[in-house]
């Protein structure tokens, strides 16, 4: 998908020579947390909405506050999956976007990604949904992939969702007639399921065996 056509132009970004109190009157008029400034079409860096709102001196040029300038941006070519990397690491609802001069190009608003995101085959497919942790030594995409394919299944996508000095979780979706057999194949080398299925074979197992086992002993 071409994110491409999501680049915005919408709200002018601001220059050094302008005023803090237009830059206040931007963020007042708009659900922003940051907002670009540029010289000569290149970016140098983005004000937070928080720290202009509370600079006192409204009539004072934004260059006397050049220090408070947050540097971040995306690359017109970026993968959405990156763009919310960005998102996150600085705590903004809006991306400056260069174009391979790196020229400023537009804003990406954060509403219109997630909304992307939200469409994606990924998100949208009929799946079962998978947390498994092996060793961390001992994990292997290729392996994991293998498995679900073996088994039938088709893969959608996989992250890893946690990892420590130990173990690795990765989260898996995938679309599978007979999910269980994924879930056995998976045991037999030695990957734990985290999540939690209804029709887990395996734990209804151990539940039946367990009352059976509490049965004998109350006998």
């Amino acid at each position: 998908m071409n994110i491409n056509q999501y680049i915005l132009e919408e709200i002018k970004p601001l220059h050094l020579t302008g005023l803090v109190k237009g830059a206040q009157k931007v963020f007042k008029n708009n659900p922003i947390t940051h907002f670009p400034v540029i010289e000569n079409n290149k970016l140098l860096g983005s004000f937070a909405e928080n720290d202009i709102q509370t600079i006192e001196k409204k009539e004072d040029i934004l260059g006397n506050y050049s220090h408070l300038l947050n540097l971040f941006y995306a690359d017109e070519k970026a993968s959405i999956l990156e763009l919310i990397k960005i998102f996150a690491d600085n705590d903004t609802n809006i991306i400056p976007v260069l174009n391979k001069h790196k020229e400023y190009i537009g804003y990406f608003d954060l509403r219109d990604v997630l909304d992307v995101f939200s469409t994606s085959p990924f998100m949208v497919e009929q799946s079962e949904n998978l947390i498994i942790e092996k060793m961390r030594n001992d994990y292997s995409m290729s392996q994991i992939v293998q498995i679900i394919e073996s088994n039938g299944g088709k893969l959608l996508g996989l992250y890893i969702s946690e990892k420590n000095t130990d173990v690795i979780q990765v989260s898996i979706k995938i679309i599978s007639n007979d999910i269980n057999e994924i879930m056995q194949t998976f045991r037999r080398y030695d990957y734990k399921i985290i999540s939690m299925h209804e029709n887990d074979i395996y734990l209804e197992d151990l539940k039946n065996r367990s009352e059976y086992l509490k049965k004998y002993l109350e006998m």
